[in-house]
């Protein structure tokens, strides 16, 4: 059996999916009742009580972990879940960790999420770490100014990144949790282009086939808006990234297509799969 935390988020949704499909007995983890594949067991749990995973991790084989933002802060403890996946029996772990651990060292929650990942190298388990950049599906929070003013208001319109669709970080998720061959390896997880908010709005607008402007925020603007969702730090660290990548960030990872024998997929793709939601 596998267990999938963040089951019903951007990148455990379809990885729970995926693992089902394959003919994997999945056991899919959110805080709240969710609903789920055909044949994966739910079990509602908090990742800040690493204890009520217990039920879940019972007969378990592997184990992926996503921690949401507030468990990257050093108060918090996920080490603690490596530690019960491993009293549990789990022998595998797949970490959702972040390219930031490697490209921007120093900054708080990128401290935090490298303890997480030593933690687990030293774990005794069978282990692979995930490193992507900026998600496809951070878009989704124009979808509600896209529906009602044909707008996309973000920060630094001309400056991109190679983001990456969720979709492909849980096929690489679902390829390390199945397959010894990607055992004890880091994959950095990219697009397969750089694009700023400026091109994704236009991206946008080409699968509405309706205009969609861009309104350019300013950066405590987009903090404003960005740490009613995440921690300050971690609003602080993205800006950072977006508002000047490095040469390491700006880079198009081959890890994707060494993984899954395919180019990653562009924007443009996660666009069209996703348009419903800016309608």
């Amino acid at each position: 059996m596998i267990v999938v935390t963040g089951a019903t988020g951007n990148v455990g949704r379809p990885l729970t999916q995926a693992l089902a499909e394959a003919g994997e007995q999945v056991t899919a983890v959110s805080r709240h009742a969710a609903a789920v594949p055909d044949g994966v067991r739910h079990v509602a749990a908090d990742l800040a009580e690493p204890q009520g995973l217990t039920r879940a991790l019972d007969g378990a084989k592997a184990l992926f972990l996503l921690l949401s933002g507030d468990l990257h802060a050093p108060a918090a403890g996920p080490a603690d879940i490596i530690d019960l996946a491993a009293a549990s029996g789990v022998r595998r772990v797949v970490l959702l960790s972040s390219q930031g651990v490697a490209t921007r060292p120093l900054g708080q929650s990128r401290i935090a999420m490298r303890a997480v990942e030593d933690a687990l190298r030293e774990s005794g388990l069978d282990w692979a770490v995930l490193r992507p950049g900026g998600f496809a599906s951070n878009a989704l929070a124009w979808a509600e100014s896209v529906r009602t003013q044909g707008t996309v208001a973000a920060p630094f319109g001309d400056v991109g990144v190679p983001i990456v669709d969720p979709a492909d970080i849980a096929e690489v998720a679902a390829a390390c949790l199945m397959d010894e061959r990607h055992t004890a390896k880091v994959f950095e997880l990219t697009g397969p282009e750089v694009i700023t908010p400026r091109r994704q709005a236009e991206a946008i607008a080409a699968a509405l086939g309706s205009p969609v402007r861009f309104h350019e925020l300013t950066r405590a603007e987009a903090r404003a808006a960005m740490t009613r969702f995440v921690p300050p730090e971690l609003a602080d660290d993205t800006l950072d990234i977006i508002a000047a990548p490095n040469a390491a960030e700006l880079r198009i990872s081959p890890d994707v297509e060494r993984v899954l024998g395919r180019a990653p997929r562009p924007f443009n793709d996660w666009v069209a799969r996703s348009i419903a939601a800016f309608r």
